[in-house]
C-alpha cells in the first residue's frame, strides 16, 4: 500500500510478486489503484476453540457494534457477512486520526491504523463472545505479531479495538482463556485498544470478496476462511452474505 508505482502490500521473500502473474486485478477509485499480492501459499486452517467463559447478556439493544482487526479487512468482512445474527459488516479503519484514515496512508504502517471491519449485529441472535469465536477461529491468525499471512505490517495487526468497558473485559477474558488452554500453537498476539475511532474504507474495497470472488488473493486466502466458517460454525453460517450496499 505504497505508491502506485511501487507495490502495495509488503510480502515474504517467498511470495510472487504482482508483476509476476498474469491477469492481476485493478481496482481504481478516484484514481487510486488497489494492489493485492498473489501469496505463496493458501490462508491458514481454521482452530476449533471453545466458547468464552464470560459474554455480554443481550440487554435491550437491537443492533450493537463490534470492531475486529485480523489482516487484510477484505477476508475479515467476507466471514462476518456470512454470519446469521449479522446486519453489516464494513470494511474500514481504526486506531489512527481521521486525517490519515485513507487506504494509501494507512499502508505506511505509520498512521497508527489497522485494517478493521466494523460489525452491527442483533445481540439476540448472536452474542459478543460468539463473535470474538469466529474471530479467533476462522476469520485470521491471532498468534502473528503485526502480520496476517503474505501481509506485514502494524496495519495489519491482530486487534480488538471494543466499544466500552464490558466488550473490553470480555475481550481480554477471553484471551486469557484461550492462551490457558493453549489451543494455538504459540501465544495469542492480538491487543486490545479501547477508545479508537472506526473511519470506514473506500467503496471499492467494500463487499469485494462478493464482487471479485476469482482474484488470486481472495481465492487463495479469504474463500477458504469463509468455507470454515460453514464448517466449523454450521449453525451460524448463512449462504447469502449481508452487503454493504449497491454503493458500495
Amino acid at each position: 500500500m505504497k505508491s502506485t508505482t511501487q507495490t502495495t502490500r509488503t510480502v515474504n521473500a517467498a511470495a510472487v510478486s504482482r508483476r509476476g502473474w498474469l491477469g492481476g486485478f485493478y481496482a481504481v477509485a478516484a484514481g487510486i489503484v488497489a494492489w493485492r499480492v498473489l501469496p505463496a501459499f493458501a490462508g491458514e486452517s481454521a482452530v476449533v476453540i471453545p466458547t468464552p467463559a464470560e459474554d455480554l447478556a443481550a440487554g435491550g439493544a437491537t443492533t450493537t457494534t463490534a470492531v475486529f482487526a485480523g489482516g487484510c479487512f477484505w477476508g475479515v468482512q467476507a466471514v462476518f457477512q456470512h454470519v446469521k445474527g449479522v446486519r453489516n459488516a464494513v470494511s474500514g479503519y481504526a486506531g489512527g486520526a481521521a486525517a490519515t484514515a485513507s487506504y494509501e496512508q494507512v499502508g505506511s504502517g505509520r498512521t497508527g491504523h489497522a485494517e478493521a471491519v466494523q460489525i452491527s449485529y442483533d445481540p439476540a441472535e448472536i452474542s459478543y463472545g460468539q463473535l470474538l469465536q469466529i474471530y479467533f477461529s476462522v476469520a485470521h491468525d491471532p498468534t502473528q505479531l503485526n502480520r496476517q499471512g503474505p501481509d506485514s505490517g502494524t496495519q495489519y495487526r491482530s486487534t480488538i479495538f471494543p466499544a466500552n468497558a464490558e466488550q473490553m473485559r470480555v475481550a481480554k477474558n477471553y484471551i486469557a482463556q484461550l492462551d490457558k488452554a493453549r489451543v494455538f500453537g504459540a501465544k495469542i498476539a492480538t491487543t486490545v485498544e479501547p477508545g479508537a475511532k472506526f473511519y470506514a474504507a473506500e467503496a471499492y474495497h467494500q463487499d469485494f470478496l462478493v464482487r471479485h470472488p476469482s482474484h488470486p488473493y481472495i481465492v487463495i486466502n479469504d474463500k477458504p476462511k469463509v468455507e470454515n466458517l460453514q464448517r466449523v460454525f454450521a449453525d451460524r453460517f448463512r449462504a447469502q452474505p449481508v452487503l454493504v450496499g449497491a454503493g458500495a
